[in-house]
């Protein structure tokens, strides 16, 4: 059934494709668990780069370099990540969201997997940072294509008062993707330094593999989504969807790009390993143990999931603009008070400060994939969606931790590091004070006859 032959029910998608409450549940259910893995398998990569890689594959560069080195080697993949999302958004506008979702998946599992079966530079000198590098590529390259297929299978199947809502299911993935990562990473550190060093870091790649059958299996009980099924229907597929999305809407891709910016550079303090380095670094001015932190950052991606499916739920009633500013103005709070509460050498605060920065990461996280749906046109929407947060990715996360690694080395402190948060965050509110709310907007290949101005604000018409 599709829109031009009938009009769907009230509380339907665009394309009255969803006909029961269990066909939504097994579109938001595939949509968790395909993020949740592809996000483990990011994270477990970041975590062990903040904790082993700088002394397993780049001892010879010295401690310090040493580590710097290892935190480049996770914002080389995001330099990928626009690559994923290119191939990924012409064949998921050509061929659909489905196809793309299971190869990425794929792709990211394969690479995660080898991490943990690479030698160490002891073993076979450099050839193991090379290799090791090449797969954090692949890894980028998958997460490049992941979310925007992720995103456009949850809000294209929602009804159009609970897009904000369902689009929170693949953004809760992050989270749990930490959450899930940090927890394993623990579990494997508990018999102590030497036994995580020897062979115990490998446990969590190599647990990939049993991830990625789960994933794989939810996700080929899933439809197509009802906009591209329409799209193919009306044969009004875009045959260069990414020419078109640089001619038509150029500067709106970087509009949306900063508004991601500001909350990537942010989150990947723990996500991008930085916290558990920094906390767990015993020639450092904090020196916990290494399980401690660990058990601290899984906490703090409990109340994360908490906040974003908040946050979603609540930019359906608010909008998705009202939403954001309220989440940047916790997230400057979260900024300014991270380091004052790590510093102290305590756990209990340090967790705290973990909590209080998630509140705000997961306002400015949860309506992230309903915004972006609503801003392109459908023809080209998995492109503009993909490409716009590959860029906020490089922009903000990508070299994240290696940026504060060395504010702290030039500095001597971590005030530095909190004004480059805190500069972040505000670029990200005033991108998001350019862009019109455009909640509620059609979906569907109506999409660009019903768009009356531009998403950006003094603009007149996309």
């Amino acid at each position: 059934m599709s829109a031009s032959s009938s009009t769907p029910p009230t509380g339907f998608t665009p394309t009255g494709t969803i006909a029961t409450a269990t066909d939504r549940r097994r579109v938001v259910f595939a949509t968790v668990v395909g993020t949740t893995v592809e996000w483990y398998d990011f994270f477990i990569y970041a975590s062990a780069a903040g904790l082993v890689f700088g002394q397993l594959f780049f001892a010879p560069a010295g401690e310090q370099f040493g580590q710097i080195l290892s935190f480049i080697t996770v914002g080389i993949s995001f330099l990928f990540r626009p690559l994923g999302a290119f191939l990924a958004g012409h064949f998921g506008d050509k061929y659909g969201r489905r196809l793309v979702l299971m190869l990425t998946l794929v792709l990211m599992g394969v690479a995660t997997t080898l991490v943990g079966l690479l030698p160490t530079y002891a073993q076979i000198g450099i050839l193991a940072p090379v290799l090791l590098i090449v797969l954090r590529i692949l890894q980028g390259i998958s997460a490049g294509g992941e979310w925007g297929g992720a995103v456009l299978m949850a809000v294209e199947h929602a009804p159009k008062a609970k897009r904000g809502l369902f689009g929170a299911s693949p953004q809760i993935g992050v989270p749990l993707g930490l959450l899930l990562a940090s927890a394993v990473l623990a579990i494997v550190s508990l018999p102590g330094e030497d036994f995580f060093l020897s062979w115990g870091w490998r446990i969590p790649f190599l647990l990939s593999v049993v991830l990625i059958l789960i994933g794989a299996y939810v996700r080929r009980r899933v439809e197509e989504s009802p906009v591209f099924v329409e799209l193919a229907e009306r044969k009004e597929e875009t045959r260069m969807p990414i020419v078109r999305l640089f001619r038509t809407h150029a500067l709106l891709v970087i509009v949306a790009a900063f508004v991601f910016a500001g909350n990537n550079a942010v989150g990947y303090m723990t996500t991008g390993g930085y916290i558990q380095r920094y906390a767990t670094d015993p020639a450092g001015p904090v020196g916990l143990p290494t399980s401690e932190v660990l058990w601290a950052v899984t906490l703090s991606a409990v109340t994360w999931l908490i906040f974003t499916w908040i946050a979603g739920w609540l930019s359906d009633r608010l909008g998705r603009r009202t939403t954001y500013l309220i989440g940047w103005v916790l997230q400057l709070v979260g900024v300014f008070l991270l380091f004052p509460l790590v510093n102290t050498g305590d756990i209990v605060l340090l967790g705290l400060g973990l909590v209080v920065l998630t509140v705000g990461l997961g306002f400015t996280y949860g309506p992230q994939a309903a915004l972006y749906a609503e801003l392109f046109p459908a023809s080209i929407r998995f492109s503009g969606v993909s490409i716009s947060y590959a860029i906020g990715a490089i922009l903000g996360g990508a070299f994240a931790p290696t940026i504060a690694t060395a504010l702290v080395q030039a500095t001597g402190s971590t005030g530095a590091v909190t004004w480059y948060l805190a500069g972040m965050t505000v670029l990200g509110l005033l991108a998001t004070l350019v862009l019109r709310d455009r909640s509620g907007i059609p979906l569907g290949p109506d999409h660009e006859k019903e768009q009356a101005v531009s998403p950006i604000r003094g603009l007149a018409r996309a």
